[in-house]
């Protein structure tokens, strides 16, 4: 069964739902450049207050590996997700266990760009790219460049993202098989604010899409 991370989570209402709904992760994203930006601090009374068995991973932009490490002892998380230009350096500093590395791919020929992270991360999210933000672009992957990377680097756990809704999770799910899917503006009522209607439904397709 595919797990499912819900991402852009800002307040402990959120998390509870999504957590209710089935979610194995959440994502907060600490990085100021985002619209569901939030600190250390209000991440720390987030995870400070959830139940065992979930995944809290912290999403970071270009962030000094050392301040990675600092923020996730800090804020109680389990996984940093790194989403900028991070180098496989910068990922085996922070901890290949403890790393999921983002990549926004623009086509087939880009998955050679993988190669270098193997065995330096614990597992890859493919995302939308897009030339002004990193990430929640509501904009779809292309799931034949997804099928790619599965077929090159079969190792690597793969997390589905970008453009993901409760409309076409079924289809992405029997499409790529991915080991997890990561939803963020498309269970959303707004940037930072999910809609209990849509995580549940989500969850639910995502988990059982036939």
């Amino acid at each position: 069964m595919v797990r499912v991370k819900v991402c852009g989570i800002t307040n402990l209402k959120d998390a509870l739902l999504s957590i209710e709904a089935g979610a194995d992760a959440l994502g907060f994203i600490i990085y100021p450049g985002s619209k569901r930006f939030i600190k250390a601090k209000e991440v720390r009374k987030i995870t400070s207050n959830l139940p065992p068995f979930v995944s809290k991973v912290g999403v970071f932009v270009n962030e000094d590996p050392r301040d990675v490490l600092e923020i996730l002892s800090y804020a109680h998380l389990d996984l940093a997700q790194l989403h900028g230009e991070e180098s496989p350096e910068d990922c085996e500093y922070v901890g290949a266990h403890r790393v999921i590395k983002v990549f926004r791919l623009r086509s087939e020929e880009e998955v050679e760009k993988i190669e270098p992270y193997v065995r330096k991360v614990r597992a890859i999210l493919l995302d939308t790219y897009d030339t002004k933000v990193y990430g929640g672009t509501g904009k779809p992957f292309d799931w034949k460049i997804a099928l790619k990377v599965k077929e090159r680097f079969p190792e690597l756990p793969l997390i589905l993202s970008g453009g993901l809704n409760p409309e076409n999770i079924s289809d992405a799910v029997k499409t790529v098989s991915p080991f997890a899917v990561d939803v963020c503006s498309g269970v959303e009522r707004e940037p930072g604010v999910k809609e209990p209607e849509k995580v549940v439904e989500f969850v639910k397709r995502a988990k059982c899409p036939f």
